[in-house]
């Protein structure tokens, strides 16, 4: 495993020039260009932007079905339809989620992300199975990629006695969040599903991420339910909520920012399309921490998705008409500084003291990066070079 000690000639994300000096796996030290630095070990990236390695906050490694012949999509209605055609599909599969997890790991490492939240299906069909084969690729693929796993009751709880239970264990198995879903159009009772969801993760002192799909005062009320919870149980920062489509309807969302902003939920989502989005620029105004992943990549729910992290953040900027350049910060920023803040990394960015877990781009900024999907030329983990022009250099286990 090729090993970096310096990255020379360095453009920062500031777009200052430095040397980056790595010690051990972490960034010693950010210094100024010098005419002589050690030859040994020393990688010179001629002036190409270095920045932190990406991070997807919602993925589903357990779904993917890459590796398998590609499947035209069967459409589904509504969430519940979808669920119940993705268990069939599952049920034929001939490919572990082990397998197909390990591609889709091993497809998105070179593309620069070095971090991921994976939501895993915690149901009575797979029982924990799923989650013991994460575990699983997070042992394996540890040298390459940090995993950390949220146990996601896909199926619903109240609607599926005995999930609660299983959740339960999950969190004692070694998942690092509890998920939720739709509390009102799947469970039907916004209360119940919240107090299981909140009170497994105070139980085990875990944070929460919920999906939500409601729409329009529904997913009002239970954001506003969810915020009330986190203030309740005292989780600033520890609770998230991925999708919130409502937000992004003609309705009157202020009181709903107000009350996420006060209570510190983050707010995830994917650029999706064509349903509503959130408004990035008016959730970060209110002092609400945004973030993006990539959600479904070539699944059941959708043929769509490659995980490249910079071409969401893009995604991001096009949907939202994110033009000028702090603007298309705060899109990098989703996938960057604002991911990890989401999922609690703290050594993290290209400053002394924190992780060498970096990307060396094809680009002289951070928005041109974004707007031309810039090349990957090494991705590093640790300080290890772990891909070099968007191939793997280095294997899992």
């Amino acid at each position: 495993m090729d090993q970096a000690d310096w990255l020379l000639n360095a453009r920062m994300p500031t777009g200052q020039h430095a040397d980056i000096h790595i010690v051990d796996g972490r960034i010693e030290a950010v210094l100024e260009p010098a005419a002589e630095r050690p030859s040994s070990g020393g990688v010179d990236v001629a002036g190409a932007l270095v920045v932190p390695s990406f991070i997807d906050g919602h993925i589903h490694l357990d779904k993917t079905l890459l590796g398998l012949p590609f499947m035209p999509h069967r459409r589904g209605a509504s969430v519940a339809d979808r669920i119940a055609l993705e268990k069939q599909i599952r049920a034929d599969l001939t490919l572990s989620v082990s397998e197909r997890g390990a591609r889709l790991i091993e497809t998105i490492v070179p593309l620069g992300t070095g971090r991921v939240r994976s939501h895993v299906d915690i149901d009575l069909e797979a029982g924990l199975s799923h989650l013991e084969q994460l575990l699983g690729l997070r042992e394996r693929f540890a040298g390459l990629l940090d995993i950390q796993i949220v146990a996601f009751p896909q199926s619903g709880i109240l609607r599926s006695p005995g999930v609660e239970a299983l959740l339960d264990e999950a969190l004692r198995a070694g998942a690092d969040l509890v998920g939720g879903l739709d509390p009102a159009l799947i469970d039907g009772d916004v209360s119940k599903h919240l107090d299981i969801v909140f009170g497994l993760g105070d139980k085990h002192g875990v944070g929460v991420d919920i999906h939500l799909h409601e729409p329009g005062q529904l997913g009002l009320f239970t954001l506003r339910e969810i915020a009330a919870r986190t203030r309740a149980l005292g989780l600033p920062g520890r609770v998230a909520v991925s999708h919130a489509f409502s937000l992004g309807e003609a309705l009157d969302i202020a009181p709903t920012l107000d009350a996420l902003a006060e209570a510190g939920v983050a707010i995830a989502t994917n650029a999706p399309g064509p349903v509503p989005m959130p408004p990035v620029k008016r959730l970060a105004s209110k002092g609400i921490l945004v973030f993006a992943g990539s959600d479904n990549i070539r699944d059941a729910w959708s043929p769509y998705g490659n995980g490249d992290m910079l071409e969401r953040a893009g995604l991001v900027g096009y949907r939202q008409g994110l033009l000028a350049d702090e603007d298309i910060d705060l899109a990098f920023a989703m996938i960057t500084t604002n991911a990890a803040k989401a999922l609690g990394v703290g050594d993290y960015g290209v400053v002394p003291g924190a992780s060498a877990d970096l990307v060396v781009l094809d680009a002289t900024s951070v928005p041109e990066a974004v707007a031309g999907r810039a090349a990957r030329r090494l991705v590093l983990k640790s300080g290890n070079i772990v891909a070099r022009d968007g191939a793997l250099t280095v294997h899992g286990r």
